[in-house]
Order: structure tokens, then sequence, then C-alpha cells
């Protein structure tokens, strides 16, 4: 994992806010899934921030979205923040996608 990976997960009222810092590889993005896992229960929306993310590996954004099939069955609604958000969202794109499952968007 990058050393400097950090994911910082805030409860706020009916969603869960993550503040991502640091180099996103394949291991961070392994533990972003777990965070998203243990702590999106009963979460109406997740805010996935990305600002504080430096470098993104290709990687990385592969084994996200690769694996963000994982939450089916979770009902999760990820919405991506920040200068980063393109670079994190399944396939990369700036609409509305349903993913196993899982709700995302790009804002």
């Amino acid at each position: 994992m990058a050393t400097n990976f950090r994911v910082s997960p805030h409860r706020k009222k009916g969603h869960l806010e993550l503040t991502l810092a640091g180099d996103f590889d394949g291991t961070s993005a392994c533990e972003l899934l777990n965070v998203l896992k243990e702590k999106c229960n009963s979460a109406e929306k997740v805010l996935i921030h990305t600002n504080g993310l430096r470098h993104i590996y290709p990687f990385g954004q592969d084994t996200f979205q690769n694996n963000v099939h994982t939450l089916k069955g979770k009902g999760v609604n990820l919405v991506f923040t920040g200068k980063n958000a393109n670079e994190m969202g399944p396939e990369r794109k700036k609409t509305f996608l349903t993913v196993a499952a899982a709700c995302v968007s790009v804002i």
C-alpha cells in the first residue's frame, strides 16, 4: 500500500463521508473497498472526497473499478467529488451509473 494513503470516515445524518488522501495504488483500492464494505451499512449515500489524492496509479484505478461489484447487495449510492472524481468513478465517466446494484455518480 502507498504508505501515505489514508481513508478518513465521517458519519453525518443519513450518509457517510470518506476523505481520501495520499497516493492511490492497488492496495489502497482494496483498503477503500474494505472501508466501504464495513462502514456503508445504513448509509443512504457515501460521499467520497478525492481532492486529497496526490497520485492515482492506473493499477489502483483498475483494482477499484474491477472490484466495485463486491458492494453488490449493499444498496450503496456512491458519489465521488473533487478534482480526482473522474479518475475514481467506474469507467471514469461523468454520468450516473448502476454498477452491480451500487449507484455511482461523479460530481
